[in-house]
C-alpha cells in the first residue's frame, strides 16, 4: 500500500507559495485548513476566531448549513450552462433579489470588480441612449480614497498610489472630489455627468462613514442634476450595518446597486448589477455578458442569501452585536485607541502608532487567536459573521484590550 502523503506544515506550505505565487498579497502567516460558523482552524489545529469574515464575503459564517444545503442540491442537478441558454434558477433569484432591494432589474455577474465595470458601462450607455450626452464625452463623478476594485479602469479613479502605480495608461472620463463633501460633487456635476458612483461607507479606506443627509443629499443632487446614483454596496450591503443596505439607513434607493461578496454566501463568487428597469434596459443582446455570470449554482447560492435575509434575522443582529462592538471600542479610545468609526457589525479602529502599525497589531492579535486585517497606517478592520455571538464578540474586544494594553 501507498503510505498516505505527509501534510505540510504552516510554515512549509508558506515557504512552497513563494516561488509560485504572484506577491500580490502580503498575508498573515496562518494557513486556514478548515472553518465553521465564525471559527477557523489552522494546519496544525490552532482555532482562530474570524473578525474579518472575507472583507464582509462571509457575512452568514463559514459553511452556513442552509447556504452549503442549497449549493449541494445544486450540484447534483446543474451547474453552468453559460447564458447561451435559460437556466430554472435564474429568474427566482433576479426576481428575490429585486424585491429584496426594491429595485427592478438584475444583471447578474461574478466578482465584485465586474459589477463595478458592469455600472460603469449601464451608467454611460444609459447617458448616450437617454440623456443625450455626446458620444464619448459621457463622465462619472466618484470620491477620493475610494475603493471599488482593482482593474485597469475602476484603477484609474483610485486616489491610492499602490493600487495605480504601474498600471498606465489610465481611463478618462471620471472626475474626483473629496467623499462627504456635497458642495464639492455639485461643483463636479455638469450636462455630460453619466454618474455619481461612491460607496455609501468607505470600507478599504478605514470604514469611514459619512456625515447623517450626505446620501439623501447626493439622492437629491444626482436627480436635480438628471444624472443617476450608483452606490456600491459590495463591503457595506447584505445586512452588514444592521440594515440590508447601507443606504436604508438614510431611506435612500439608489439607481444602480452594485452588490457582490456576501451575495455569494461565501461558497461561490456571485455579484450584481440591480436597477431601475428605464436604467437597465438600456442594454441589448450582445453588448455586455459574462460566461459565468448568472450560473445555476450562483443562482442557488444567491437566493438561499436572499432568503435568510428576507426575515430580517440578520440585520438585527447585526445592529444588536454592532452596540456591543461600539460599546467595547469606546472603552478602549485613550488606551490604545485614538479613534474608531462603526455601523452595524463593521468597525475602521485607528490604534495609537506608538503601539505599533496596523499589521503588527494584526500579528499580535492572530497569536491571541484572533483574525483581523489592517488597511492604511494604524487602522486595523472589525467585520467579523453576522453569527457572532455576545460572548465572541467580548472575547476579541478582550483580546484587542489585551494587546493593546500589554
Amino acid at each position: 500500500m501507498t503510505a498516505p502523503a505527509r501534510t505540510r506544515s504552516s510554515a512549509e506550505l508558506i515557504e512552497a507559495e513563494e516561488p509560485v505565487l504572484a506577491h500580490n498579497y502580503h498575508p498573515l502567516p496562518v494557513v486556514v485548513a478548515r472553518a465553521e460558523g465564525t471559527w477557523v482552524e489552522d494546519v496544525e489545529g490552532r482555532r482562530y476566531l474570524d473578525m474579518l469574515a472575507g472583507y464582509s464575503a462571509l457575512n452568514f459564517g463559514h459553511r452556513h448549513p442552509v447556504l452549503v444545503e442549497a449549493a449541494h442540491r445544486q450540484l447534483d442537478q446543474l451547474t453552468l450552462t453559460s447564458r447561451a441558454f435559460h437556466n430554472d434558477r435564474l429568474a427566482e433569484f433576479a426576481e428575490r433579489l429585486a424585491e429584496l432591494t426594491g429595485l427592478d432589474m438584475v444583471l447578474p455577474m461574478n466578482t465584485g470588480a465586474e459589477a463595478v465595470e458592469s455600472g460603469i458601462k449601464v451608467a454611460r450607455k444609459w447617458a448616450y441612449d437617454v440623456k443625450g450626452v455626446p458620444t464619448d464625452q459621457a463622465t462619472i463623478v466618484v470620491a477620493a480614497d475610494n475603493f471599488h476594485g482593482r482593474t485597469t479602469t475602476i484603477v484609474s479613479f483610485s486616489t491610492d498610489e499602490t493600487a495605480r502605480a504601474g498600471f498606465g495608461p489610465f481611463t478618462p472620463g471620471f472626475r474626483i472630489v473629496p467623499y462627504n463633501d456635497l458642495a464639492a460633487l455639485e461643483a463636479a456635476v455638469d450636462e455630460t455627468t453619466a454618474a455619481v458612483l461612491i460607496e455609501p461607507i468607505q470600507g478599504e479606506a478605514g470604514v469611514m462613514i459619512p456625515d447623517d443627509g450626505y446620501l439623501t443629499g447626493v439622492r437629491e443632487l444626482t436627480r436635480r442634476a438628471g444624472c443617476l446614483f450608483v452606490a456600491d454596496e459590495i463591503q457595506s450591503g447584505l445586512g452588514r450595518t444592521g440594515r440590508t443596505l447601507a443606504v436604508d439607513h438614510e431611506d435612500v434607493v439608489p439607481d444602480v446597486l452594485l452588490l457582490g461578496k456576501a451575495l455569494g454566501g461565501g461558497i461561490v463568487p456571485v455579484s450584481a448589477v440591480v436597477a431601475r428597469r428605464e436604467v437597465m434596459s438600456v442594454l441589448r443582446p450582445g453588448e455586455h455578458g459574462s460566461t459565468f455570470g448568472g450560473n445555476p449554482l450562483a443562482a442557488a447560492v444567491g437566493t438561499a442569501v436572499v432568503e435568510l435575509l428576507e426575515g430580517g434575522e440578520f440585520q438585527r443582529r447585526a445592529a444588536e452585536s454592532g452596540v456591543i462592538l461600539r460599546d467595547g471600542l469606546a472603552e478602549l479610545v485613550g488606551r490604545g485607541v485614538v479613534g474608531f468609526r462603526s455601523r452595524g457589525l463593521w468597525a475602521g479602529v485607528d490604534v495609537d502608532p506608538a503601539i505599533g502599525t496596523g499589521r503588527e497589531i494584526s500579528e499580535r492579535l492572530m497569536r491571541e487567536g484572533v483574525l483581523v486585517k489592517d488597511t492604511h497606517g494604524s487602522t486595523i478592520r472589525l467585520a467579523p459573521p453576522l453569527t457572532i455571538t455576545a460572548e465572541e464578540l467580548r472575547s476579541a474586544l478582550g483580546s484587542l484590550e489585551k494587546v493593546l494594553t500589554a
